[in-house]
């Protein structure tokens, strides 16, 4: 004879099954902040790969949460971690890696990696890119918005000012003509060049020294090299356009508004990020170029841009869930897909094999332009106390542009500034 369950207590039951049913149903929720550094409508594309994606996972949710420039995102989920409201993960600086690494803030990929797939996918990406990812043999960080800076030229203003306009400057000294031959054709009226000097001057100031033979931190993130000769001769070079060849603007130049400087052709060259080239493309009403930045003994830029990160207060389910959104969104068709939408590198070699990235830049060879100067690349300046030796470095670079010191003078202010920080690092 069957015990019979008081009704009560089957229904109990019954509502315990069902809830659990219903929570082993539920979606994984993740929270992902992210940044944006140039124009356009980068939020909307990130809107619509999150919603193609939860289309193809139903089992996961991503909130995806426009954060600001890439200060204003680490500072938002820093700020959220000590709240106790940890995102899952987010796109931030690549350069943010010794900071989150010290405060304990994020997991190492090969610490969740459970598959071979898996590790195919984490040595998919270009070396070059995930320089600033890794430290001591472990990867912290993967590519995703991801650039090099590129020099965009305007055609029409090479030609009015007797210029070949198919021919970008090679060097240094031929950059310093050029400009100096548009402005003075142009009666004043448009500068040669212009390069940034707010928002990320240190970025900038990396190019020129690396140009001259110079690297300006060591690998480990301990030291910094700002005061070397070499150094100094590439702030000197970056002074003289505006006061000795009259080819820049003196003083500071907006990074925020220099698209829209050259998209007015109130300068014919600037300096500034790929991730701008989609953007150029179809505001401007003349012809332009992009080529790999002048050299001086040698061509360079560093990278730069965005890398994605997991939280370390995430739950296992979370932190898998988290992988399986970063792979989703850095696949070839979706790494392709960014690269044509933004003007951001595609971050793998299968990327560019992909038959959307291979017709694009058939049809616009400038789409290639940063994944080529990956050759001549270095790993963006990162280090311990990032935000404080970057500070050092902008304020010395600002105070040589707008004639407050010497290149010598703001840059061994900066050396020194930056050792006091780094001491208690050194190895």
């Amino acid at each position: 004879m069957r015990a019979r369950i008081p009704f009560a207590l089957s229904a109990l039951t019954a509502g315990l099954l069902s809830a659990g049913q219903a929570a082993a149903n539920d979606p994984t929720v993740l929270t992902m902040y992210y940044p944006v550094a140039v124009g356009g409508a980068l939020t909307d594309v990130v809107d619509n790969l999150v919603e193609e994606f939860e289309s193809e996972h139903p089992d996961i949710d991503v909130d995806a949460i426009y954060a600001g420039n890439y200060d204003d995102t680490r500072v938002r989920a820093m700020s959220a971690m000590e709240a106790g409201d940890t995102p899952q993960l987010s796109v931030m600086f690549s350069i943010d890696l010794y900071e989150l690494i010290e405060q304990n803030a994020i997991v190492a990929f090969d610490d969740l990696i459970e598959t071979d797939e898996e590790r195919e996918w984490l040595d998919s990406f270009y070396p070059g890119l995930m320089e600033n990812g890794q430290l001591d043999g472990k990867t912290y960080g993967i590519p995703f918005q991801r650039s090099t800076i590129v020099l965009f030229w305007n055609k029409d203003a090479f030609e009015a000012a007797g210029l070949d306009p198919e021919t970008p400057p090679e060097n240094w000294q031929e950059m310093a003509e050029m400009a100096a031959t548009v402005h003075e054709a142009s009666g004043g009226d448009q500068w040669g060049v212009m390069v940034p000097s707010t928002g990320y001057p240190y970025w900038m100031f990396q190019a020129f020294a690396f140009q001259n033979g110079h690297r300006l931190m060591s690998d480990d993130g301990t030291e910094v090299y700002f005061d070397d000769p070499a150094a100094v001769e590439a702030l000197e070079y970056w002074v003289s356009l505006a006061t000795e060849h009259n080819a820049m603007p003196d003083g500071t130049i907006e990074w925020g508004t220099l698209r829209q400087n050259f998209l007015e052709e109130s300068t014919a060259m600037m300096w500034h990020t790929t991730g701008n080239l989609t953007a150029v493309r179809s505001e401007a009403n003349f012809d332009f170029g992009v080529a790999m930045l002048p050299m001086k003994t040698q061509r360079g830029s560093p990278t730069g841009g965005g890398n994605f990160y997991i939280f370390e207060d995430t739950t296992q389910d979370e932190q898998r869930a988290a992988m399986t959104f970063i792979r989703w969104m850095t696949a070839p068709e979706r790494a392709a897909a960014w690269s044509i939408e933004t003007g951001y590198m595609g971050v793998s070699p299968v990327a560019y094999e992909t038959d959307a990235l291979q017709s694009y830049v058939e049809e616009f060879a400038p789409a290639a332009v940063a994944r080529d100067q990956l050759e001549h690349g270095t790993a963006e300046l990162s280090t311990y106390q990032g935000g404080r030796i970057r500070r050092a470095l902008d304020n010395a670079v600002q105070a040589a542009l707008t004639g407050q010191m010497t290149p010598q003078e703001a840059l061994s202010q900066a050396q020194q500034e930056a050792d006091s920080v780094l001491r208690r690092y050194a190895r």
